[in-house]
């Protein structure tokens, strides 16, 4: 079993949740970030040497997305440096439907680095970690591409893959597609999250356009409403998205979170039901 990890983005949704699982196992965890000492940030490649140095598996979630500009090159560099520091293991976290994502796997399969890649489906958490959670909160999301269904995966799971992968053999080369075992629009996601908060929320379809038009009208980052077109015109509606990946019971030996579990268990915090100023 691996020991001295190195997490990308173990602040993160699933980060963090892989942090606490190795940490819970013993393992030695460096938390790769901004905050962290050796700090680690993807526009200063430079001091990534220090924070490779002795570790023998790396987690790597690239922020914002693998598909923005500039991420290929980024993994490419990463993995020279993982190279030079003799890193053992690579797991890389992809998203599913994304040709760009796709690119960066490759790059990290033939590092010449045991690697596996975990390519998720859309997380359950987007509702409440992510950029959907403010709306619901507020009682009315208004959202496009009303009538796509999305295969909603937890980031439990996936950390749960990510863990058995990062500390264990047999996991060489593979693609492991994770996703929920069932499909909801984002209507239907809005109506279960109204019936285990007894709340009356209203779901809304709107226009890609106007979407984009009112983050822009929130004086967003101009990449952070590219990367949200991105999502919706390329990513979601992908005939690659409407197919059920086997990812997790192959690893994990089991069926994934229901989506309707999620919410039973999120709705318990009180997340939901918390007021936000408009």
């Amino acid at each position: 079993m691996r020991n001295n990890i190195l997490v990308l983005g173990g602040n993160g949704k699933t980060g963090r949740r892989i942090v606490d699982r190795l940490q819970s196992k013993g393992i030695t965890v460096r938390v790769g970030s901004r905050n962290a000492s050796p700090a680690f940030d993807w526009h200063q490649p430079e001091a990534w040497p220090a924070v490779l140095e002795g570790i023998e598996a790396v987690y790597i979630s690239y922020q914002p997305d693998l598909a923005v500009p500039g991420a290929k090159e980024a993994i490419e560099q990463l993995v020279q440096v993982a190279k030079e520091q003799n890193v053992q293991k690579l797991v890389l976290l992809s998203g599913k439907g994304e040709t760009e994502a796709e690119k960066c796997e490759q790059i990290v399969l033939h590092s010449g680095i045991d690697s596996t890649v975990v390519r998720a489906s859309w997380f359950n958490q987007n509702f409440s970690e992510s950029f959907f959670l403010e709306p619901i909160q507020q009682g009315v999301v208004a959202l496009p591409k009303a009538e796509v269904k999305v295969p909603y995966v937890d980031a439990n799971d996936i950390a749960d893959v990510a863990v058995e992968v990062l500390l264990n053999e047999g996991h060489t080369g593979e693609i492991y597609e994770l996703t929920g075992d069932t499909f909801f629009t984002f209507k239907e996601v809005v109506a279960e999250i109204a019936k285990a908060t007894d709340r009356n929320l209203t779901f809304v379809p709107v226009t890609l356009e106007a979407y984009l038009a009112h983050l822009e009208s929130l004086d967003l980052p101009s990449g952070y409403v590219w990367l949200i077109e991105y999502l919706f015109t390329e990513v979601l509606g992908n005939a690659k998205n409407q197919v059920i990946g086997d990812g997790i019971p192959k690893v994990l030996g089991r069926k994934p979170i229901a989506f309707t579990d999620y919410v039973a268990t999120t709705a318990k915090t009180g997340i939901w039901n918390a007021t936000v100023t408009a």
